[in-house]
């Protein structure tokens, strides 16, 4: 099957595109956070900076003997003001500083005593959104002398522009800093992240191309954030799995090789064993005596043959389901072993008569005896096989008194060609009894193993009363 090649994807789709625009949203919306506050600052500036400008104005009439002025400096000094009429308050007393001859109307008065930022932001807001002329009294102590209050009457359109300039300048600032910091980010995250991203997926890549080959190695990092654990974890996932594949490799090719062999090599033991059967009624006692020894040998070559033969084959277990007492099973593979032992073994069986299962009966058979004949291999002198049910699991124990596995077997129990504990011992067996056991959904384990014997723990799923038997799998 060919695997669909992988296309790299456009700059909008891209994650450092991505990761752009979201710095430079981000930006703008803090600094839209930091406007509101901002810009409500900016009119409480602009009314007191007027509240002083009409203080000011209003000092000119102190000059004069009756506290007036004419006409034209009266309009001079409003025009500097920016205003359209001062009032002082002074001593608790109020007057008319300045004013023209018609004062308008006033749309809104702002308390400049008011300190509660909420109070100012609704203002500019206010000022912001409304474009109709409006006019505003702005009532507060004069920022030049204490003790004295002023009122300014202003048109509020001024304060308008000037609060849009004033937004505009925000604005443009932010999107410098927006992009500025967005380019910022966008070159670090390229250099940090990005960059090596990319050579890991184009390692993955060629990897998924070439698995068994060195092109898509992943190169050694010193890196020791997670882009570093992600490169150097890449890396020996991909070695152990080139070994994997390699064995695989070398494993198809021996199933391959005694396949073909297997035929003639059975034909040629048959023939050994027909021969040994005649050695066995010999007259020559010497020769009586190694007959039973030679049949051993061809039995365990035979054997070797099939368990190489299977596993090599890599074939989904085939069950063959019914419905069987696990107790009659226990003691005709623990009879089994009493002969095996030739005498010197004791099987005992330990399970309720009347617990069920649902299962391949023969397979189950060659997992005990699997692990019954290994107890007596290793030199047990005493086996013992258990059963019990609970939690909608069917627990065996298959338990010995022998002198326990050595570490190295414990270190590769279930790896075939290496999981051995006696001499000549390919390591099949423990490999095949997983196998089966997890072909019935259920998993096998060493659940100790010292000088005082060796115990497996097999796990079954139990099976229901509307199971159905004589299924197969």
């Amino acid at each position: 099957m060919t695997a669909t090649p992988l296309r790299k994807p456009t700059f909008t789709a891209s994650l450092s595109a991505r990761v752009l625009i979201l710095t430079v949203v981000l930006i703008l919306l803090s600094e839209a956070l930091i406007y509101v506050p901002s810009i409500s600052r900016f009119r409480r500036d602009y009314l007191h900076e007027h509240l002083a400008a009409g203080h000011l104005a209003s000092l000119a009439l102190e000059a004069t003997p009756d506290h007036m002025v004419d006409e034209a400096l009266r309009d001079r000094l409003l025009f500097h003001a920016e205003a359209l009429g001062v009032m002082i308050r002074r001593d608790g007393q109020h007057f008319v500083a300045l004013a023209g001859d018609m004062p308008p109307a006033v749309d809104d008065t702002v308390d400049m005593d008011r300190t509660d930022w909420v109070y100012w932001i609704d203002g500019a807001l206010r000022t912001l959104l409304r474009d109709e002329p409006r006019i505003l009294r702005a009532v507060g102590r004069s920022p030049r002398a204490a003790g004295v209050g002023v009122e300014v009457i202003l048109t509020e359109r001024p304060l308008r522009e000037e609060m849009l300039a004033y937004s505009k300048r925000i604005l443009l600032l932010s999107l410098i800093i927006s992009g500025l910091t967005g380019a910022t980010v966008y070159l670090g995250l390229q250099w940090m992240m990005i960059r090596p991203m990319r050579r890991i997926i184009g390692s993955m890549v060629a990897f998924r191309d070439d698995p068994e080959g060195e092109s898509g190695r992943m190169p050694d990092s010193r890196r020791g954030d997670e882009i570093g654990i992600a490169q150097r974890a890449l890396s020996a996932m991909q070695d152990e799995v080139r070994g994997a594949l390699r064995q695989r490799a070398r494993l198809a090719a021996l199933g391959a090789a005694v396949a073909k062999i297997n035929h003639d090599l059975r034909n040629s033991l048959a023939t050994a064993v027909l021969v040994s059967d005649r050695l066995a009624s010999s007259a020559d006692p010497e020769v009586r005596e190694v007959t039973p020894r030679l049949i051993q040998a061809i039995d365990r070559a035979v054997d070797l043959c099939g368990q190489t033969l299977d596993y090599a084959a890599e074939r989904d277990i085939p069950l063959r389901r019914e419905r069987f007492y696990l107790a009659d099973l226990l003691e005709e593979v623990a009879a089994g072993v009493v002969i095996a032992g030739e005498g010197r073994v004791t099987a005992d069986c330990d399970t309720d008569p009347t617990l069920e299962l649902v299962a391949d009966e023969i397979q189950l058979h060659r997992v005990l005896a699997n692990l019954g004949r290994n107890a007596v291999q290793a030199g047990a002198t005493r086996v013992r096989f258990a059963a019990t049910s609970g939690e909608g699991m069917i627990t065996l124990l298959v338990e010995d008194n022998g002198p326990g596995l050595p570490q190295r077997v414990r270190d590769n129990l279930f790896k075939p060609f290496v999981g051995s504990s006696r001499r000549g011992g390919n390591g099949l067996g423990l490999t095949i009894v997983r196998d089966v056991m997890r072909a019935h959904g259920g998993d096998v384990e060493l659940d100790r193993s010292d000088a005082s014997g060796t115990r497996f723990r097999l796990l079954l799923p139990m099976v229901g009363e509307d199971d159905s038997g004589d299924t197969e799998g």
